[in-house]
Formats: structure tokens, C-alpha cells, sequence
């Protein structure tokens, strides 16, 4: 195989930098049911505010509020920030921002994400493979997620909350390529998802690997990445580091 020289590699955050375990978020009881989910905290700190919301009330209009933002991205790949979710929550409690203290929608919005990344996992393996890395590439995070805790190997950490677009959207790649100074053409993208990520990064012209660790079959009508790998130590031979 011939190896392509590249300057930089960009990565997927979710299921590709970490792995997030749905069974690792908080349980709730509603309605009879069993649910993972961020609304116990929520609901906890809404109360001294709001005490006639109920647990049930709080995680419906999570749950609507996030397939809400989903129909809207869907649209156009246009981001739906955490204020702009957090502003349908409250409509749906029928809460209105005047009744609340001010910094109220900031510390429930920190409490979910800080819940979330508690179920997310970074496998032990990774940290010497990035600092490898980090040695000979310029690294670079590009997610439609927040996540705490990232690594400070990396030269930027691209979130669309702050590009307002997701992928595939041409924006957020190019946004990390200018916070770098990479070359599209001598950039790899590393992600999980082929219609996001491996597409996404074709039209900006990088080379994409996708991690495939369950060999999955290509989705059809997607180019092929150049590369796809079981998981991410898979790249040093790529890259011939080994």
C-alpha cells in the first residue's frame, strides 16, 4: 500500500475519540418505565424555582425539546445550540425566563452536559496512541457534541455549537482546517459515521478513515473511504509509525 503524507489528522469525537454508554446516564422512574436520562438532575435543580413541575413534565420536555432540535438539523444540518434547546424546555414546562433565577438555564444546561460526559468513556489505550501522534501530526477534535475533558493534545477542538453548522456541513470542517492551518489535501479524518463523517470530509477534499469495528457494509451512494480500520490504533501502520 502506498502511504499518503499527511500533515494533520481531525477526529470524530463521539464513538470514535470516546465511546458513549447509554446505560451509564443516570435511571429515572416515569410512569411506570425504566429511563436513562439527564431529566433526574434537571428536575432537581428546577424545583426550589418551579416545585409544581413534576419528574414526568421535566423529561417529556427533554425528550421533546432534543426531537425537536433533531427535525430542525435534519433540515439543513444547521446547529440547535443548548440556549436555543434549553429555551424550548422551558416553553414546553411553560416556565417563562422572567420566573427564573438568571443563571438558572446556564447551570441546568452545564448539569446535563456534565451527566452526559459521565457516560462517556475513554478507552486506556488511546491516550499513548494520541501522544504518538501528537509528535508528528497537527490533531484537531471536530464534533457535533460537547464533551469535557478533552485531551490538550489537540492544536483546536471544533464544536458546532460555535460554527453553528453540523456535519456534513462543508463550515465546521473548514473551520478546524483554518484554526490549524492544515491543508485539506494533506489532512485525514478519522469518524465513525460514512454519511457524516467519511462524506463530509471528501467534500472538503481530506482522506477519511472510517472506524468500522463491527465491519459493517458501506451504506450505499457513499464514496469509499481511503482507509477503514477496527479501531484507532489501526492508524500507526497506516501512517507507518509502526
Amino acid at each position: 500500500m502506498t502511504r499518503r503524507r499527511y500533515d494533520a489528522i481531525f477526529f470524530d469525537l463521539f464513538d470514535t475519540l470516546v465511546h458513549f454508554d447509554r446505560e451509564r446516564l443516570p435511571q429515572i422512574d416515569v410512569g411506570g418505565r425504566t429511563i436513562r436520562s439527564t431529566a433526574g438532575c434537571l428536575h432537581a435543580l428546577l424545583q426550589p424555582h418551579a416545585p409544581s413541575i413534576s419528574l414526568a413534565q421535566c423529561y417529556e420536555a427533554l425528550a421533546a425539546s432534543w426531537k425537536e432540535a433533531e427535525r430542525l438539523r435534519a433540515i439543513d444540518h444547521r446547529e440547535v445550540g443548548a440556549p436555543e434547546r434549553f429555551r424550548d424546555f422551558f416553553g414546553r414546562l411553560e416556565v417563562e425566563h422572567a420566573t427564573l433565577s438568571p443563571h438558572l438555564a446556564s447551570v441546568l444546561i452545564e448539569a446535563h452536559k456534565a451527566e452526559l460526559s459521565k457516560a462517556a468513556s475513554f478507552p486506556p489505550h488511546y491516550g499513548p496512541l494520541l501522544r504518538r501522534l501528537a509528535a508528528h501530526y497537527r490533531l484537531a477534535v471536530v464534533s457535533n457534541l460537547e464533551a469535557a475533558g478533552v485531551l490538550p493534545l489537540f492544536a483546536a477542538v471544533i464544536v458546532s455549537d460555535a460554527v453553528g453548522w453540523r456535519k456534513p456541513r462543508p463550515d465546521i470542517f473548514r473551520s478546524a482546517l483554518v484554526a490549524t492551518g492544515a491543508d485539506a489535501a494533506r489532512t485525514l479524518f478519522v469518524g465513525d459515521r460514512p454519511a457524516i463523517d467519511v462524506e463530509g470530509a471528501h467534500r472538503v477534499g481530506m482522506d477519511a478513515a472510517w472506524v468500522n469495528p463491527a465491519r459493517e457494509p458501506l451504506p450505499e451512494g457513499i464514496a469509499p473511504p481511503e482507509y477503514e480500520i477496527g479501531d484507532l490504533a489501526d492508524l500507526e501502520p497506516i501512517l507507518g509509525l509502526t
